[in-house]
């Protein structure tokens, strides 16, 4: 790796750790109003719409700034995909780190974390969003140490069905309890009644039950592990085709 490419690599590392901390003191106050014990679950369905409005639009804010910085960082599409993943974990290991200094929050690596609610809710123990950054990290690093390697059609697979997987394992747990609870019974009662009227209403309804009554009882550790493990394998057949 290049002077200016490790340069790049810790400036855009800088940024990530400043925007966890914006992004933890975004929480912090969010916490302090909606969830005062640090207690995340069942999910607080007082907050106005307009907050988690809101909320949904920062979020794909935060997206939209990492890959910003990564199109700046990058010349080509491998490079800035490189930068783009670095950033995100990095931003998401001190996330979790601020959260420790400023609320002593998370109790451990296996406490339950809300990760993302777009486009429904991501839960699962923290443990599993830091070894996924770490993972990311290794991938970015390979790929910018490496640029003239590239990745084969294999591999590419491999990722992609192993960040289906891990995915699933993230959204699994509270889509089951959505569609059983919300969608599956009652609304398929509205269609066999043909009353069309009610779905919109029954839906909000619905929904908001739901998330008040959700709260997490296990994790899908076998599907996030096999998730983990294809996009390491993808990590070490690449590594591999570097020694060869």
């Amino acid at each position: 790796m290049e002077k200016e490419d490790k340069k790049k690599l810790l400036w855009v590392g800088i940024f990530a750790i400043a925007m966890a901390f914006v992004e933890t003191m975004i929480v912090f106050y969010l916490r302090k109003l909606y969830y005062p014990s640090n207690i995340l679950f069942p999910l607080n369905v007082s907050m106005p719409t307009q907050i988690l409005v809101l909320e949904w639009i920062r979020e794909a804010s935060t997206i939209i700034m990492l890959f910003a910085v990564a199109v700046i960082a990058g010349k080509k599409v491998r490079e800035r995909f490189a930068y783009f993943i670095y950033a995100f974990a990095i931003w998401d290991i001190f996330y979790y780190v601020w959260l420790k200094v400023i609320l002593n929050w998370p109790a451990s690596l296996m406490t339950w974390d809300v990760l993302f609610l777009i486009p429904i809710t991501w839960a699962s123990p923290v443990l599993c969003p830091i070894l996924v950054s770490l993972t990311m990290i290794l991938g970015a690093y390979l790929i910018l140490n490496y640029p003239k390697k590239r990745t084969t059609k294999d591999n590419k697979r491999l990722i992609m069905l192993g960040g289906a997987l891990i995915y699933a394992s993230f959204v699994l747990n509270y889509s089951e309890l959505l569609f059983k609870k919300a969608y599956v019974l009652k609304f398929s009662e509205v269609i066999i009644n043909q009353k069309l009227t009610e779905i919109t209403p029954l839906i909000t309804q619905e929904l908001i039950a739901t998330s008040a009554s959700y709260i997490p009882s296990y994790f899908n550790w076998p599907i996030f592990i096999l998730g983990e493990l294809l996009v390491l394998l993808a990590i070490y057949l690449f590594y591999r085709k570097i020694e060869d």
